[in-house]
């Protein structure tokens, strides 16, 4: 499966991989890399939210309309729960919380690989 997270730039520089693709359920891991952290190296929470925000946009863009032109985020919120330590992987699962016509609002869970919740982050995706 080709990474569809390459197709955005800034996704692919982060390093996001995307793990399982399909309508109702995105999967993908990001290595917490020294660039991504903070002076104590832990991820930085932008770093948290962009992950999470790349897995959204492409699971809205595969639930897009006929006709439609895109998709692009118009709210996010995010819940820090715990720290993501530099070197550790973080998971991604993105799942609909609803697909309408005009937009689409996303929750994202973000664990460690030992299934430690680390943040949740709720976007709402407005159809191009």
């Amino acid at each position: 499966m080709k990474n569809l997270a390459d197709v955005m730039p800034f996704s692919k520089l982060m390093g996001i991989e995307v793990t399982d693709a399909q309508p109702d359920k995105i999967e993908g891991r990001l290595m917490v890399r020294p660039e991504l952290c903070t002076t104590a190296g832990i991820m930085h929470g932008g770093a948290m939210m962009a992950f999470a925000d790349s897995l959204g946009a492409i699971a809205a863009f595969m639930t897009l309309p006929k006709g439609a032109g895109g998709t692009t985020t118009i709210e996010s919120k995010t819940n820090f729960l715990a720290a993501a330590p530099e070197n550790s992987v973080v998971l991604g699962i993105t799942t609909p919380v609803k697909i309408g016509k005009k937009m689409s609002v996303w929750q994202t869970r973000l664990a460690s690989e030992n299934g430690k919740p680390i943040a949740l982050i709720t976007q709402t995706q407005l159809v191009l």
